[in-house]
């Protein structure tokens, strides 16, 4: 079984004590101020060769005994990055910075294409790659490169020749665990890594876990019911892993996400494994979720983005009223299709599937070349029309928030909230964290990229009007949803047209 493998030889280094923080994760701009003050003292007693990377630098020679820091970003003000214990990390200007090894180099270089990391990246991955390899909760815009981060953190902390699950990685879909382990396999190309993505089987291909070999992969990518399977079966190892990622972690930890399987897993591999190094991603964290990750994550470190600047400037965002349910379908057939084939794919969000399948069938019956995408379809059809769409072959997809989070495809400039999303139990009240990893599915990757929010009812402008208040942030008005020119004007301010 897989549990009873011999432990590795090259285990995970032992986490340093770590200091119990005093200050508590995302407190809000009061303390910003006398922080910003104590960096901007450090930074003059800095060396030379680090006031070179100032722009992007968080170390911190000053720290007051036995709390957390708080440190700024200068060229990137809403990225926040409260550090825990001794250890003092500075950004990475580069990959080589990294000290990764020359097979990961290449893979991030030759396939991922990359130049330099981004800010988020830059922050976060000395974090993760420097002993004593502290737990990191990192919150960050969508598209801010936030899955190279765990990926990379993943590939170098495995050891190759080690035939045995060293890193795991839970995400909420079965879409999104393939999504990451295709990044996953693409930048460790070249470093003999193998990976198993653990995430339900299609029927036709169906075999029991009992009749499985034990997974023998270094990186295991899936989602938590069926990793919790594999464990339970004894098929699937945690002795030897170094490093856990939680994808999306607000909805993992969510009272009605996967929270049980969640904990239960963390329970287990920390049992197993007490140096393995836990990693919490994601662009939001509720209240709830951030207390109860402060119980799990001690002592480890934590970036995070104040709220009201999580709107994505690069994604404009436009509220559109509408007469009628008619009237929204008039808008997105002669309107926003007429503009949006010039610039990229669309995504359109419908709130249940009934919609998703209505919405389909009607602007298929009229010529309009799209697919639709939800819940109630077979795995291998949702498996099927995503890749179409991934592959650029359908330029319109349809579905519910199945793919609202983590969904990864560079080519959509164009979002439609056909339906504004509410909390399940209280369809009154916006649920502000699914719109904004919608409108995160637009200007991935820094593009440009356009929102619009058709609103027909009373109900519809009052949850609007709670979205606005919850990010501070103003959402234009399109004049006239029968204007071809304001439409159009929309476009080129979004920077499309």
């Amino acid at each position: 079984m897989a549990d009873d493998s011999s432990s590795s030889s090259t285990s995970a280094t032992s986490a340093a004590t770590k200091t119990e923080e005093k200050k508590s994760w995302a407190d809000e701009a009061e303390d910003e101020a006398a922080s910003a003050t104590s960096a901007a003292a450090a930074e003059a007693e800095q060396p030379e060769e680090l006031k070179k990377i100032e722009t992007l630098s968080i170390s911190d020679e000053k720290k007051e005994e036995g709390g957390g820091r708080l440190l700024e970003d200068p060229d990137d003000s809403e990225i926040k990055a409260e550090t825990s214990g001794d250890t003092v990390y500075t950004s990475a200007v580069s990959f080589e910075d990294l000290s990764l090894s020359k097979e990961l180099i290449k893979g991030l270089y030759v396939e991922m294409n990359f130049t330099k990391p981004s800010k988020i990246q830059a922050i976060t991955l000395p974090m993760i790659l420097t002993p004593p390899y502290l737990d990191l909760v990192a919150q960050a815009h969508n598209g801010s490169g936030k899955t190279t981060c765990f990926v990379l953190g993943m590939l170098s902390r495995v050891d190759p020749s080690q035939k045995t699950p060293q890193a795991i990685c839970i995400c909420p879909t079965r879409e999104l665990a393939q999504q990451n382990q295709a990044v996953l396999m693409k930048m460790g190309k070249y470093t003999g890594i193998t990976s198993f993505c653990a995430i339900p089987q299609d029927s036709a291909n169906y075999i029991p876990i009992t009749k499985c070999p034990p997974v023998t992969d270094q990186v295991v990518i899936g989602t938590p019911g069926t990793i919790k399977k594999w464990t339970s079966a004894k098929k699937l190892g945690t002795r030897d892993v170094k490093i856990l990622v939680f994808d999306e972690a607000d909805h993992m930890l969510a009272e009605d996400g996967f929270k049980d399987d969640s904990e239960r897993i963390m329970k287990e591999i920390r049992r197993s494994s007490a140096s393995c190094q836990v990693l919490l991603f994601s662009a939001t964290f509720n209240e709830t979720v951030k207390a109860f990750v402060s119980k799990v994550v001690i002592g480890g470190n934590k970036i995070f983005v104040k709220k009201e600047e999580l709107t994505l400037e690069k994604v404009k965002q436009y509220k559109v009223q509408c007469p009628d349910e008619l009237a929204k379908m008039d808008v997105i057939k002669t309107k926003i299709f007429e503009f949006g084939q010039k610039v990229g794919q669309t995504i359109i969000f419908v709130r249940t599937r009934n919609t998703a399948s209505m919405l389909h069938e009607t602007l298929r019956g009229e010529g309009y070349e799209c697919t639709s995408v939800h819940g109630a379809q077979k795995q291998e059809d949702r498996d099927r029309i995503i890749k179409e769409f991934k592959d650029g072959l359908t330029t319109v997809l349809i579905t519910t928030d199945l793919l609202a989070r983590g969904f990864d495809q560079s080519q959509v400039n164009l979002v439609i909230n056909f339906d504004l999303p509410v909390k399940y139990e209280s369809p009154s009240d916006p649920d502000c964290e699914v719109y904004l990893h919608r409108i995160g599915r637009a200007g991935r990757f820094g593009r440009k990229g356009v929102v619009f929010n058709l609103l027909c009812t009373d109900r519809d402008k009052m949850i609007m009007e709670k979205i606005e208040r919850h990010f501070n942030h103003f959402v234009k008005e399109v004049p006239n949803w029968r204007s071809d020119d304001d439409f159009e004007a929309a476009f080129k301010e979004a920077g499309l047209l």
